[in-house]
């Protein structure tokens, strides 16, 4: 059972390939996530990945892993910090900080970091699940 205070990691990088699906995908085709030489002209100097496919980290870990199966997504929000940029390690970071036990919701604060530590993506999500979710 999951309480006020719990946390969770999860280390992850993204590749091309992903980037490339998602761009396919989605129809977002910005040339900024998938032309090297586009790319190389702007002020991130390199591809950047697509926020939203960044910020799918927290979905895919509240949908199998914390708190996991069962959980309905109720609410997001997020503030895009910094660029997400393709072979470079992050993790994303979790951590409960309300709990309505009687209706089996949760608020959990989101971050994603980069490998020097500085949150690129941070946000806070309403969850519910029927087993997971305790005072």
């Amino acid at each position: 059972m999951l309480k006020v205070g719990d946390t969770y990691t999860h280390n992850l990088s993204y590749n091309q390939a992903d980037v490339n699906t998602f761009a396919q995908i989605t129809g977002d085709n910005n040339p900024i996530h998938l032309d090297a030489d586009f790319a190389a002209k702007t002020p991130f100097g390199r591809r950047i990945v697509h926020g939203f496919f960044s910020a799918a980290v927290f979905s895919m870990v509240f949908g199998t892993k914390f708190p996991g199966e069962g959980t309905i997504y109720m609410y997001q929000d997020m503030k895009f910090l910094a660029p997400v940029f393709v072979d470079e390690p992050y993790i994303a970071k979790f951590e409960i900080t309300e709990v309505d036990a009687e209706k089996h919701r949760g608020v959990i604060k989101c971050t994603l970091e980069n490998a020097d530590g500085k949150a690129v993506i941070v946000g806070t999500a309403k969850l519910q699940n029927n087993r997971e979710f305790v005072l």
